[in-house]
């Protein structure tokens, strides 16, 4: 490899490196919870635990959540009670409703990196995603009880269902791209305010920081 070359490969690795991102993913609850990332996979964190995670420039549609009440053999086979992502410990695909949600895509459109809390997939434990780095300050929360307040038609063990899950219709799921708030988005809204409540539910829940930002998600901060 020439002189030129090197520099240019050094430049490179170092451009990219900071472009990624960190997510420190710190279990703040009384209880075990199996942390879930796609990309990323999973890890058990008991209370207290963290585990850090280096994200590529550029992911978009990823997602960061909570399995309780897991189960796994020592081939990383098994359950969860809620979040689980098609039985296994590593995971690969988005998990099963009830899930707090922390969503992101990083270095989009005018390298901003875009994140958010949503319940549209229901809730299971209590939330924070704040940005830590390059001047970023809005963090989100969502610490409300409720798994306690849950509406008893979306009260499911462990958590508290989204309304498309159990009423399957297009006024909840919003198959037809057409939808508004509902009595059921409402109680999560209120309860919320920062978190998506239904899929159109953007303006009140999209947040934004430079690309290059670390973050961190807290359960049950």
């Amino acid at each position: 490899m020439t002189l030129t070359k090197a520099l240019f490969f050094l430049i490179a690795l170092c451009f990219t490196s900071t472009q990624a991102a960190r997510f420190d993913i710190i279990n703040r609850c009384r209880y075990t919870v199996w942390a879930a990332a796609v990309p990323g996979g999973g890890r058990r964190l008991d209370s207290g635990q963290s585990w850090a995670l280096d994200v590529a420039a550029g992911t978009k549609g990823a997602r960061i959540w909570a399995r309780t009440g897991c189960n796994f053999d020592g081939s990383g086979r098994g359950k969860c009670q809620t979040g689980d992502c098609g039985g296994v410990r590593e995971c690969t695909a988005y998990g099963a409703p009830p899930n707090t949600l922390a969503e992101y895509a990083l270095n989009q459109f005018n390298n901003l990196d875009f994140f958010d809390i949503s319940l549209v997939d229901g809730f299971n434990v209590p939330m924070d995603f704040s940005p830590t780095s390059n001047g970023c300050t809005r963090g989100i929360r969502c610490t409300a009880d409720i798994n306690g307040q849950c509406p008893s038609q979306l009260k499911t063990q462990g958590g508290c269902n989204n309304p498309c899950t159990v009423f399957k219709t297009n006024q909840y799921c919003c198959n037809s791209g057409s939808c508004g708030p509902t009595t059921y988005s409402k109680f999560f809204k209120d309860r919320c305010p920062d978190a998506y409540s239904y899929p159109k539910d953007d303006q009140t829940s999209t947040f934004t920081c430079k690309g290059g930002t670390n973050y961190r998600v807290v359960f049950c901060p």
